[in-house]
């Protein structure tokens, strides 16, 4: 699925364009973001990570604590968001809606599952020095802890990641979002913290509700896919911050537009409808493995039959 959103971009630059065009996307595809208020946030929790990592392989040796595989996918999930955030489509993101679309759904589909299985607030919390941990475990956690149990109940975090793509959305609040840089960075923390509490409701379930998770998945991609058909088959254009901008590209506004819907409904929902059937296969299995009856059950209908 990663490979798919990659090709949508490759089909964004693709189109042809005249000498205008081309000295755009080259210029576009050259700028890599250096924004501090992007820069600062990415690298602390990436610093934070590896010093919490050393900290715990300290203390229970080498590889323990953190495993292997849990370090493989945090930073695969930074590297994407990293990637998404400050690469040359973030630059795009502002000149065409497809590209803009690409980045939303590396980071909620792809950066944010990985980061959620990557386990990381032991981690982070390692980092900290330890009269603030010990002050974050008895002033904090108890109501924090409270509030993300809440957060996470599996329909709660669908419906609120279902309701803030949707909001995000709507024409006047996305236009608004491009011209005014915090409520653009607002935007795109909204877009991640609610992907993040998704991913962790539905992949953080006992087996016996697997299952269920997948469901909560494939009511995801539904609304998704509403969404994306909505902005792909739209005969007008819904954002009017993109008037003019796709045509330095090879492109009018409705292709752009049309191919960013088609993004969010294919690959984007490909990468969900995938997730749901692997869940689906692991709680087939679950379900086919025997469990062994409480003690004294077998007793107990022997002596009833």
């Amino acid at each position: 699925m990663i490979i798919a959103l990659a090709t949508s971009l490759f089909l964004v630059l693709s189109f042809p364009a005249d000498a205008h065009g081309i000295s755009s996307v080259v210029t576009s595809a050259a700028q890599w973001s250096a924004d501090p208020y992007i820069l600062l946030p990415l690298y602390l929790f990436a610093i934070l990570y590896l010093l919490g990592t050393q900290r715990v392989w300290a203390n229970a040796g080498f590889g323990r604590g953190t495993p292997g595989l849990q370090l493989a996918c945090f930073w695969a999930g930074w590297t994407v968001l990293a990637l998404a955030l400050l690469s040359p489509i973030h630059a795009l993101s502002e000149q065409l809606l497809s590209a803009h679309m690409i980045e939303h759904e590396v980071i909620m589909a792809v950066a944010a599952p990985l980061l959620v299985l990557s386990r990381p607030l032991g981690n982070l919390l390692w980092a900290l020095p330890q009269a603030w941990r010990r002050r974050l475990a008895l002033e904090i956690a108890t109501p924090l802890s409270f509030a993300w149990r809440w957060l996470t109940i599996p329909a709660l975090a669908t419906a609120l990641h279902s309701i803030i793509i949707w909001a995000w959305h709507v024409p006047s609040l996305f236009d608004a979002a491009l011209v005014n840089p915090w409520l653009h960075m607002l935007q795109h923390l909204s877009f991640l913290l609610g992907a993040v509490i998704f991913w962790w409701a539905i992949l953080n379930v006992p087996r016996m509700r697997i299952g269920v998770s997948a469901l909560h998945l494939f009511a995801t991609m539904i609304a998704m896919t509403a969404l994306g058909a909505l902005i792909a088959l739209s005969p007008y254009l819904l954002y009017s911050a993109y008037q003019g901008k796709a045509e330095a590209y090879g492109l009018n506004g409705l292709d752009d537009q049309q191919l960013a819907g088609v993004i969010m409904w294919v690959p984007g929902c490909a990468i969900y409808a995938v997730a749901a059937l692997a869940l689906f296969g692991r709680w087939i299995k679950t379900a086919a493995i025997p469990h062994p009856l409480p003690a004294g059950t077998l007793q107990e209908l022997r002596r009833w039959a």
